[in-house]
């Protein structure tokens, strides 16, 4: 059998079995493995199984990953995510729906130490939500808000996407990770701006906050999270002058937040076991994603298909940009089925040598993949932060769909932007050390 017929066999058959509901890394390894026994023999495929996987866990650079995980954990236990939000909530809660946009300032902060979409949309959700609803603001905005805002975990440096985009694609880690810090910023600006604009057309929307506070105390605020600008410093500006690898830097976060938790009285047995077992099960299932991730590039790979997918779209009498707002699309329809890691890592094996081929700079398009993958995030019906957000408020899922779906016109505004001044993306990394 031709092994493009395979192949577009091997990708109905997988989307078929995310369908019934069988986890993405055993699909993605089980129809690479099928694949590649199909188009060349079970003693080929075989060893390829047990390379990616052993390679996958067993590659020192990938243990960036749950060392990136444990600090957004233990930034959870010792407090540091309450604290965000009310320095955030004293600095900005005189603004029209001053405490949506505290709630994205903490949203950023935490992202900052975190670098996941869920956990951001989870821990700021559980402290955010109560705070305004007590206040009497609209639950489509309170609720979409916290959803829009832990998609910034998947931007904001340290990112867990941009390490998977970089694995996936064997780009500079630390660039990646540092490109993402100006957008990331625009964007927390564009929610905010995205919730002006919603309570000036309806400020019943959000009843403003009459208590004031003092400028001595909202400085005062500032001690709180002391630490937080110090384990950013330490992470992103060791990785920015080159002092560290991004491991290398994970790895200093992660301590100098175990310290922190343990000089605020808040690391105890339960808490830690907690954390670590949210960590060990949070960084298996990417490492099983990628494992499969790696034994299905294989598979497509023989089957020629991104290659000639490649060819074909360059061929096109389209330019590179009405290419590249195609693939966008893509991203977008997927988003409303698939979590962003299963979007990259099943399509990048296809899309990446397109992009390299078009000639786009691959940092910048991991930006950019990311802002799509980001908006997958409040997609109906499969945005992962809306499920958060339902089980955190106990919020019907329509009305968060409803309130976050104002949101994706900032991330389309952002991904215009960026892609119209690719500089927003490139001139930190750029200018590296």
């Amino acid at each position: 059998m031709d092994p493009q017929i395979i192949g577009i066999i091997g990708i109905a058959a997988l989307f078929l079995l995310l369908l019934i509901g069988m986890p993405i890394g055993f699909s993605l390894a089980f129809i690479g493995f099928w694949g590649i026994s199909m188009i060349t023999d079970i003693s080929v495929a075989l060893p390829s199984l047990l390379r990616s996987f052993y390679g996958t866990f067993t590659t020192y650079s990938f243990t960036v990953i749950p060392l990136f995980v444990i600090m957004g954990e233990l930034a959870t236990v010792s407090g540091l995510s309450e604290g965000i939000y009310k320095v955030a909530d004293k600095w900005l809660r005189r603004l029209p729906g001053g405490l949506g946009i505290a709630t994205i300032g903490a949203c950023s902060g935490f992202a900052a130490i975190c670098g996941s979409s869920v956990a951001t949309a989870a821990t700021l959700g559980k402290v955010a939500l109560p705070e305004m609803e007590r206040y009497n603001y609209d639950t489509r905005l309170a609720t979409g808000s916290v959803a829009a805002g832990g998609t910034l975990g998947f931007l904001i440096p340290p990112s867990i996407g941009f390490v998977v985009y970089g694995i996936l694609t064997e780009q500079s880690i630390g660039k990646l990770l540092v490109s993402g810090f100006i957008p990331g910023f625009i964007l927390a600006l564009a929610y905010a701006l995205i919730i002006v604009t919603w309570v000036m057309l309806k400020p019943s929307a959000a009843p403003a906050n009459p208590e004031r506070v003092p400028f001595r105390d909202k400085m005062a605020s500032l001690k709180t999270i002391w630490e937080l600008i110090v384990v950013f410093l330490l992470v992103m500006g060791g990785i920015y002058l080159g002092f560290f690898t991004p491991t290398e830097a994970g790895a200093l976060g992660a301590f100098f937040l175990f310290v922190v938790t343990l000089m605020r009285r808040k690391l105890t047995w339960p808490s830690l076991k907690t954390a670590m077992a949210s960590t060990t099960r949070i960084s298996v299932m990417i490492f099983m994603i990628l494992a499969g991730a790696y034994v299905f590039t294989y598979f497509m790979a023989l089957t020629m298909i991104p290659m000639t997918l490649s060819m074909t779209l360059s061929k096109l009498a389209l330019s590179r940009y009405a290419i590249l707002a195609v693939i966008l699309l893509a991203y977008l329809v997927l988003g409303c089925f698939l979590d962003a890691t299963s979007m990259m890592v099943l399509t990048l094996p296809v899309i990446f040598p397109t992009i390299l081929k078009l000639g786009f700079n691959p940092i910048w398009f991991g930006v950019i993949s990311v802002l799509m993958m980001e908006a997958g995030l409040i997609t109906p019906p499969l945005g992962l932060n809306i499920f958060v957000i339902a089980g955190v408020a106990d919020v019907p899922m329509e009305t968060i769909f409803k309130g976050a779906i104002y949101f994706l016109l900032a991330i389309f505004a952002v991904v215009i932007l960026v892609t119209a001044f690719p500089q927003l993306a490139l001139f930190l990394p750029g200018i590296m050390g």
